[in-house]
């Protein structure tokens, strides 16, 4: 059996002098290859001359999260690829209990561990938590996490679970599928390209898990602050791409609802006076009417075994409803 931990990089030396030792000595398991996509840093300098032993893929440009994976892993060969940011701690024995799971079960095709904060160590970290799930109207959120409350970490989440979706900030993925799936959707260039791969995975009848044997810590907004206007247009609108291309149900009245809680999340960000998250919306959603040609393409060559609301991971619920109007801020609250 062949694992591969691959570690993108985009000018993170720093990342790499603080974590690469540690995944280096708890891996023993698995080939460590760091993907450059294409630094302006020395962090390649940095890679050859302190660490010989990893394996390095050079990309020629910087293709984003999506395309900076897909161009790095073109012709890396293994059973499994586990895709880990270079802004995560490992712990011991992080490889083995998920691998173990995947394993045992065929059908689980893609998995996380645990994920908590590195900040703050017993809290779990907003990229993943206890794994990811979707509301009815396709709105991500976490065990764990919901928007922007995390959640202390008391064991509430330490049974292995069929979610929705992994986080590509620590995702085991079978090497078969990711090839099979081609990957990140490029188009994404960075932010939920994981849950558009994971939902593709779903409709073809593929499962998903999060397994809390396994734990790591996130550092979390390594490249990107959480609430930069980049980031928020690349969510609003790689959100809407993904809701088009793979949501199975009356795609319409979905994206309807969308653009009106789009539009009041518009009016928050003018009370706040965050006018660069405002025009972040309205950029994503002018991005989003411009591609609907090709996405409507692509929805079509997806297959959709199961109409969304019975997919595993799915909350037949409004999370925006329960969070912001019933105060329902954690997992535990809402109704089951």
């Amino acid at each position: 059996m062949k694992i591969v931990v691959a570690i993108l990089n985009y000018n993170g030396k720093n990342w790499l002098e603080k974590f690469l030792p540690t995944v280096l000595s708890k891996s023993t398991e698995a080939e460590v290859l760091v993907i450059d996509n294409a630094s302006t840093d020395d962090s390649v300098q940095f890679l050859q001359q302190r660490f010989p032993q990893v394996s390095l893929i050079i990309n020629q440009q910087n293709h984003g999260f999506a395309g900076g994976y897909n161009e790095g892993l073109k012709t890396v060969e293994a059973d499994y690829f586990i895709l880990l940011n270079s802004d995560v701690e490992v712990t011991d024995n992080w490889i083995m209990p998920v691998i173990h799971l995947l394993e045992e079960d065929k059908e689980i095709e893609v998995a996380q561990p645990k994920i908590l904060s590195y900040a703050r160590k017993e809290y779990f970290e907003h990229a993943g938590a206890a794994g990811g799930l979707m509301d009815k109207l396709g709105y991500p959120f976490c065990r764990g996490r919901i928007f922007y409350e995390t959640e202390k970490d008391t064991h509430q989440y330490n049974t292995p679970e069929e979610i929705f979706w992994a986080t590509g900030a620590c995702m085991f993925i079978r090497a078969k599928t990711y090839k099979k799936h081609q990957g990140f959707d490029e188009a994404f260039f960075a932010h939920m390209e994981e849950i558009d791969l994971c939902w593709r995975i779903k409709n073809s009848g593929g499962k998903v898990y999060y397994c809390p044997d396994s734990k790591v810590y996130h550092v979390g907004g390594g490249t990107l602050d959480y609430m930069s206007p980049f980031k928020v247009y690349l969510n609003f609108r790689n959100s809407l791409y993904a809701l088009h291309k793979n949501y199975s149900g009356n795609l319409f009245l979905v994206i309807f609802a969308r653009l009106i809680l789009d539009g009041v999340a518009g009016v928050k960000f003018l009370f706040g006076g965050e006018f660069k998250n405002i025009m972040s919306i309205i950029k994503a959603h002018f991005h989003y009417y411009a591609h609907i040609g090709t996405l409507q393409k692509q929805r079509r060559l997806i297959p959709k075994k199961k109409k969304y609301t019975q997919l595993k991971g799915v909350y037949p619920k409004s999370i925006v409803w329960q969070f912001f109007v019933l105060k329902r801020r954690y997992f535990r609250d809402l109704p089951k």
